[in-house]
């Protein structure tokens, strides 16, 4: 017997990734359904790969975020519209109006602070090294609203997807 784990013809980590991008469509189509209220204390941080296909974000935004940026759905959002392949949302930055449109292919990681829930997906693009960037800004939450996500030190509640692949 080898002590070498056999490659699988059987690709689980591409399936495995699409089955929890499903979990944030279905909770965002939850959202929308229910008129875009979020229930309770429940809020998103979601961060997407501004460059991936199917992108759309104002160029402002492109320019300020060249590979990641973090949007929070909390307080101040509008037209949420949720389907198979991905969402579109109205935020907005620093007093300005942007509508941004994200295919699920995209996002990297999807957070609920309020419930410590949390996804961590690989980036479905070429390998190339993020850069430096500063964190997104969309107006602040309004007051009273639940603090910055933080990492929890235990992991809890976090489900990270990273197969290794043999090069």
């Amino acid at each position: 017997m080898s002590e070498e784990t056999p490659d699988s013809l059987i690709p689980y980590d591409e399936i495995v990734q699409e089955a929890l991008r499903a979990v944030v469509g279905r909770v965002l189509g939850e959202i929308q359904a229910s008129g875009s209220i979020l229930p309770g204390e429940h809020h998103f941080y979601i961060t997407f790969k501004t460059g991936a296909p199917g992108v759309s974000i104002p160029k402002h935004l492109t320019e300020r975020f060249p590979d990641e940026m973090t949007i929070v759905l909390q307080n101040k959002f509008w037209d949420l519209e949720v389907d198979e392949q991905g969402f579109q949302v109205g935020l907005s930055f620093n007093q300005i109006p942007a509508k941004l449109q994200i295919p699920y292919s995209a996002i990297t990681a999807f957070v609920d602070p309020a419930v410590d829930f949390g996804l961590q997906f690989q980036a479905n693009m070429p390998d190339i090294s993020p850069e430096p960037h500063d964190d997104a800004e969309n107006d602040a939450p309004e007051q009273g609203a639940s603090p910055l996500v933080t990492e929890s030190e235990d992991g809890s509640n976090v489900v990270t997807v990273d197969f290794g692949r043999k090069k």
